[in-house]
């Protein structure tokens, strides 16, 4: 049995404060190579800080995080050979046709003139974005853009690309569209970073998944593994408009494995339980008893926003909260050389 692969990227430690605000608060991370690894927390938990260390953007204030064993701080010019960033926008020219950023972006990495028209061709038929080729981005759907994104972000064919909310605010089909283009990359060997707050995203893409709050991992394994520690499966509630929620959640005394959880904003009522057909039959005969009306009753297995939720308490999506502090340029940072997402800004 051979040895398992080193990790390409590993975080030890890692701090990073604004002031009075610790954005990193001792984050560990390993990434295994040729995998997507979810990097998951609510706004405010660090996400974004953490990609922009590891791409050499920020420097953190104490730790170590190394990408395929070289360390950031130490050799950041060696480490930007290796990686790729797409952010959370996609920092492409709208005035541009697909071809002619692409083709651009070459140049900017110094492929030469030849050398560029032969990548960007290379990644339009990759990115299946050769019929939109010579047609002006402004006119691109919005997964059209995030995949000219992806693309001009592998210029370099990068070990590692970091991907740092890759579909917000992209439509269904869009984030579709997307996702297959992040799949089709780790079948040709990159290991991909992945950031998000859609943990039906996570679900989809992510082979191992570590869930991050206030700066720290507080979870990490693959999905199946997060869900199975909150039990095998939930029974929802639904009540009708005015429904006592809280007489609903008593119904599950004795019933569940775990304290019920209340949505008030959806009306639910949510807990875990081990024996389905005996907790199915003792909830149903208590809620007709009660008189409650119900809009829905249903048993499901947990989901990553289950998982989620347990461990910290929140939602994925705290729109009061944000993820990107102020981050001024320290004094002692990498010269002129350039991640692909600088490159493209």
């Amino acid at each position: 049995m051979s040895p398992p692969a080193e990790p390409v990227v590993s975080v030890s430690g890692l701090v990073k404060r604004y002031g009075t605000v610790a954005a990193l608060d001792g984050l560990d991370l390993t990434v295994a190579p040729g995998s997507v690894h979810g990097l998951l927390g609510p706004n405010g938990a660090g996400k974004t800080t953490a990609v922009r260390i590891l791409a050499t953007l920020t420097r953190p204030d104490s730790g170590e995080a190394r990408i395929g064993g070289i360390d950031v701080r130490h050799d950041p010019l060696a480490v930007r050979r290796q990686i790729g960033l797409a952010g959370q926008f996609a920092a492409v020219d709208e005035i541009l046709t697909g071809r002619q950023n692409l083709e651009m972006f070459g140049r900017l990495f110094h492929l030469g003139a030849a050398g560029a028209r032969r990548r960007g061709k290379q990644l339009l038929e990759q990115f299946e974005l050769v019929e939109a080729a010579n047609k002006g981005v402004k006119s691109y759907s919005g997964g059209m853009r995030r995949r000219l994104d992806l693309a001009a972000s592998m210029i370099l064919a990068p070990r590692v690309l970091f991907l740092d909310e890759p579909t917000s605010g992209l439509d269904p089909r869009g984030r579709n569209e997307v996702w297959e283009s992040v799949r089709a990359l780790v079948r040709e060997g990159t290991t991909v970073l992945l950031t998000t707050q859609y943990l039906d995203e996570a679900d989809q893409l992510a082979d191992r998944v570590t869930v991050i709050d206030h700066g720290r991992a507080i979870a990490d394994g693959t999905p199946s593994e997060l869900k199975a520690k909150i039990g095998g499966e939930r029974i929802d509630v639904v009540g009708l408009p005015g429904t006592d929620l809280q007489a609903l959640a008593d119904c599950f005394a004795g019933v569940s494995t775990g304290a019920p959880t209340i949505d008030a904003k959806k009306l639910l009522v949510s807990a875990p339980v081990d024996d389905r057909v005996a907790a199915l039959t003792t909830l149903t005969a208590r809620l007709q008893s009660a008189g409650l009306g119900l809009a829905d009753l249903s048993l499901r297995r947990p989901t990553l926003d289950d998982v989620f939720l347990e461990l910290t308490g929140r939602p994925s999506v705290d729109p009061t909260a944000s993820d990107n502090p102020p981050d001024p340029q320290p004094s002692d940072s990498p010269g002129p050389a350039r991640t692909a997402e600088e490159a493209r800004s």
